[in-house]
């Protein structure tokens, strides 16, 4: 299988791209590592794939904004498996007034959303790039968006109560950046790190802004998770081990 046994952790395991996510490495023959910072909220999902991959699954809480929680989970983890092969930064850090429209954000809240998801890329990439270059090389992943890389389109929230977060850009763009900052500097090390930067992700949207997004898009429109996730089966892959420090962006054509 394309995966061939890689070991590979997910932070933000427990949301809805992370379980897909999850699913496709051991379809396609990986040992995937669920790590989110309560699991709790994926027990249902986590009993089922201990059943299915009593042998390749493992889950285990993680913070991703705590050193000593990243490093207790890799040691946990390289121990149990006899290392780890990639890195996939997932988890999406956010406090309870995450969301507000523009007008309505705190210097505070603005700053809090922005250190606990950059800052929590930073370090994990860190402390599993240290420990991959003390072991022959690794590959880390960052999810990033589209949003991270044009203007937000405010016209496709009209007569909703949704809207572009002003943290979430800049979070993702600073991701995407972070990226190629870490292949850069790991670039003569045997460690890859790139960015997959998704459009939007069928989640129970309203209709009118399911149709408004969709006209911006060549055939599908808005992706399902698993979409995104067969993308980044090739990049965990060997398959792109000669590509780094790139943003590959899925999105049916949103941002041409």
């Amino acid at each position: 299988m394309i995966l061939n046994n890689k070991v590979i952790v997910v932070t933000g395991g427990a949301g809805l791209l992370g379980k897909a996510f999850i699913k496709e490495i051991l379809a396609h023959g990986g040992i995937a590592i669920l790590t989110d910072i309560k699991i709790s909220l994926a027990k249902n999902f986590i009993d089922k794939m201990k059943i299915e991959y009593p042998d390749n699954f493992y889950a285990r809480n993680m913070d991703i904004t705590n050193k000593s929680s990243i490093n207790s989970l890799i040691k946990d983890v390289s121990k149990k498996y006899k290392g780890i092969d990639c890195l996939v930064n997932n988890a999406y850090p956010k406090n309870k007034s995450y969301g507000k429209k523009m007008e309505d954000v705190s210097y505070k809240d603005f700053s809090e959303n922005i250190s606990a998801h950059v800052g929590g890329y930073f370090l994990t990439s860190q402390r599993f790039g240290a420990f991959f270059k003390n072991h022959n090389g690794g590959n880390i992943i960052n999810i990033g968006s589209i949003y991270g890389t044009l203007a937000p389109r405010f016209e496709l929230y009209k007569n909703t109560e949704m809207t572009t977060p002003v943290e979430y850009v800049a979070i993702k763009a600073s991701v995407i950046q972070l990226t190629k900052y870490f292949a850069q500097y790991f670039k003569k090390d045997n460690i890859r790190v790139n960015c997959l930067s998704p459009g939007g992700i069928q989640d129970n949207q309203p209709k009118s802004f399911i149709s408004a997004y969709n006209s911006f898009c060549s055939e599908k429109g808005m992706l399902d998770p698993r979409d995104v996730a067969n993308t980044l089966i090739f990049l965990l892959s060997d398959s792109s081990k000669f590509i780094t420090g790139q943003n590959l962006i899925i999105d049916d054509g949103f941002t041409l």
